[in-house]
């Protein structure tokens, strides 16, 4: 891998009942980048997504994750270890303590080797309490500490889960359509928050809001029947014949890929 890579997939394919969900995919991240990953229904994406993190293992290709202390093949590693290793995914649907105060949820993601109740009856240390005050302020919910996580709305939910992998330290987090089902607001606001977190880490987000794509992304991967169809600068997809007809049925026009994924 080149010295400012973080991850790098070669060759990639996954099949699942001889049907192939991957072919041959090319993916290599950056250290620092923000980078989305669109395409169709269908077209692969959240099954790169399982790779990397080691629930789908691929019939042929390589994953490999430039950690700290140096360059990993994580292709069959599994799931647990990877995400020891420093890569974190966040699934669609919000997973948080409902019944438990948003701070508690936050207490207990920072202290993954304890149990849950172990973790709510230990007393936080002042670095401890400093990290989640910090991490609170960063998604937004240094007001509702106190709140029990599952009065939140959708998107509060969404950042408080995101916070809570945070606190874990993960390199890369690797996010399955973080904006669904949210507000405009909340959506921007979630923008912004990926801005952020990437001062100090990779993200990768799959995502088929096509407005939210072109207000945030840098770099843009284009995936269509498990391969890679393009790749580059939002500008540069949207004036991409070939991108056009895989959303739209048709050549380019004014503005491809605007309103549909």
């Amino acid at each position: 891998m080149s010295s400012s890579a973080i991850l790098s997939c070669e060759k990639v394919t996954v099949a699942f009942d001889g049907f192939k969900a991957v072919q041959g995919m090319d993916l290599k991240l950056e250290k620092g980048e923000l980078r989305f990953l669109i395409g169709p229904n269908g077209a692969g994406k959240t099954t790169m997504l399982d790779v990397i993190c080691g629930k789908v293992k691929p019939v042929s290709g390589k994953v490999a994750f430039e950690s700290r202390s140096g360059t990993i093949d994580i292709t069959r590693r599994k799931e647990h270890k990877i995400a020891e290793l420093g890569i974190g995914r966040k699934f669609q649907a919000p997973s948080i303590f409902a019944g438990l105060t948003v701070g508690e949820n936050l207490e207990i993601a920072m202290s993954q080797n304890r149990s849950v109740w172990a973790t709510l009856r230990a007393s936080m240390s002042k670095t401890e309490s400093e990290r989640i005050e910090a991490e609170l302020e960063l998604i937004g919910l240094q007001d509702h500490r106190a709140l029990r996580a599952g009065l939140l709305s959708h998107g509060q939910k969404q950042w408080l889960e995101i916070g809570m992998m945070l606190l874990q330290e993960p390199e890369i987090l690797l996010l399955d359509e973080p904006v669904a089902g949210m507000t405009d607001k909340e959506t921007d606001k979630t923008g912004e928050l990926l801005q952020q977190i990437v001062q100090k880490r990779t993200v990768v987000v799959v995502e088929h809001d096509m407005e939210f794509v072109r207000n945030f992304a840098s770099k843009v991967t284009v995936m269509h029947e498990g391969k890679l169809l393009k790749e580059g600068s939002m500008d540069d997809v949207q004036k991409d014949d070939r991108v056009a007809e895989v959303y739209l049925g048709k050549r380019r026009d004014s503005d491809v890929v605007g309103s549909t994924a």
